[in-house]
C-alpha cells in the first residue's frame, strides 16, 4: 500500500501552531480528555517530557487559542474548527507518525539554518 502524503490542513496546521513533538503531544493529550485540566508537572511526567517543555507548549497553545487555563491548569478549549483541525492532526498522527514527526522537527531545523546564516563569522 502506497504511504499517504501529509493533508496539506495538517501540514499549515504544524507549520503555523506547532513547534515541538512534546507541544503536539501535549494538544493531542488534552484533546483526547476535554473535561479534564491538567497541571504542567503531571502532563510532564505522563508524556515523558520535561516540566519547562510542557509548559513552553502549554503557554504557546493557549496563546493561539485551543486551551483555556485556571490556577496553573489547563484544559482543551477550543473553537469548533480548531478542534476539528486537531482531531484531524489526531487521525493523522495514528497513521503518520514519521511524516509528521520529520515535519515538525524539519521546521526547527529550517529556523537554526536560517538564523545560522546571521551569525558573525571570525574568517581565519
Amino acid at each position: 500500500m502506497p504511504k499517504q502524503p501529509l493533508a496539506k490542513s495538517i501540514q499549515d496546521f504544524i507549520l503555523d501552531h506547532i513547534h515541538t513533538v512534546a507541544q503536539m503531544e501535549a494538544l493531542l493529550f488534552l484533546h483526547a480528555q476535554p473535561r479534564e485540566r491538567w497541571a504542567a508537572a503531571e502532563m510532564a511526567k505522563r508524556l515523558y517530557a520535561t516540566e519547562r517543555e510542557i509548559v513552553i507548549a502549554l503557554a504557546a497553545l493557549h496563546r493561539d487559542g485551543f486551551l483555556s487555563e485556571a490556577d496553573g491548569h489547563y484544559q482543551f478549549d477550543a473553537s469548533p474548527e480548531r478542534a476539528a483541525l486537531v482531531e484531524e492532526l489526531a487521525e493523522a498522527y495514528r497513521h503518520q507518525l514519521i511524516p509528521i514527526t520529520n515535519l515538525i522537527h524539519g521546521k526547527r531545523r529550517n529556523i537554526n539554518a536560517f538564523s545560522d546564516a546571521f551569525k558573525l563569522r571570525r574568517d581565519r
